[in-house]
């Protein structure tokens, strides 16, 4: 019989003594945060700093993309869903032959690179390619977002577990558990939510969901044009249109902006 199998990490040792942490020929995937630079982590930082090409998403702010090098070259790569992408074989060959050709490559992506980043297929491009890589993680955009309005992903008696969906895939709108999604006291981020307002609606309270169930959406999550759309699952679809979001935004159902939070909002709303 086999016995439990241990790895080795393959990205090169990290410290606070200077070391870089990026390697020629390797290709880090890192992770930007939602947006606020002051979110990133310290390691994405300095390989901002260090990078020589900078293969970046839709989503990374322009905050972030001005703390690169000044020698760092800068490469637009991002995917906008049914809008105009790069395919993904594009960004795997760019990625690699810049690896190749002995460069200090930084793939960098919104939020966490592990969530919803596509970021298998990169890895396997790689592996195929025997370039090694180390993987960054960032912080994602639904645990920004649901600071944003004084919530907790999770809470005793009420919710053990949250998921993060996404909206749409490759194929479409994405199909779920829309009977676990149903009951009660369940809380779930969505991704690339928007465009499928319409469509969990439907298939929520087709699984018996309460119409009722708050529902908030928030569009540029930590940035300074964030905004917060408070609802409920019966008015999802027509007040999210009618609020005319553009910019990205995550959905939460079965959570309501803290009350406190949202009065003083008003409040500042007042005052200024």
């Amino acid at each position: 019989m086999t016995g439990p199998m241990t790895h080795t990490a393959n990205s090169p040792a990290h410290s606070r003594s200077g070391m870089c942490c990026l390697n020629r020929g390797q290709v880090a995937f890192a992770g930007s945060g939602p947006g606020d630079p002051e979110l990133l982590t310290l390691k994405v930082a300095r390989a901002l700093q260090e990078a020589d090409v900078i293969l970046f998403d839709r989503l990374v702010s322009a905050e972030i993309l001005a703390l690169a090098g000044a020698q760092a070259q800068l490469e637009d790569v991002g995917k906008e869903g049914f809008g105009p992408s790069m395919s993904q074989e594009e960004i795997c060959a760019r990625m690699v032959a810049h690896a190749q050709a002995g460069h200090k490559v930084l793939r960098l992506k919104s939020g966490d690179p592990t969530i919803f980043g596509r970021l298998d297929e990169e890895l396997t491009a790689c592996e195929e390619a025997g370039v090694a890589y180390q993987i960054m993680p960032g912080i994602t955009a639904a645990s920004a977002a649901v600071a944003s309005i004084g919530q907790s992903l999770t809470q005793r008696g009420r919710n053990s577990s949250v998921r993060f969906l996404t909206g749409h895939d490759t194929r479409g709108f994405a199909d779920q558990d829309w009977a676990a999604l149903a009951r009660p006291g369940e809380v779930a981020a969505i991704y690339m939510g928007k465009k499928s307002a319409r469509f969990v609606q439907g298939r929520m309270i087709m699984h018996g969901a309460n119409r009722a169930t708050p529902v908030t959406v928030i569009e540029n999550a930590s940035r300074a044009n964030q905004r917060v759309l408070e609802t409920t699952l019966e008015r999802l679809p027509t007040d999210l249109a009618a609020a005319d979001f553009d910019g990205p935004a995550l959905t939460f159902l079965g959570l309501a902006p803290r009350q406190s939070l949202a009065a003083l909002s008003d409040l500042n709303m007042e005052l200024a």
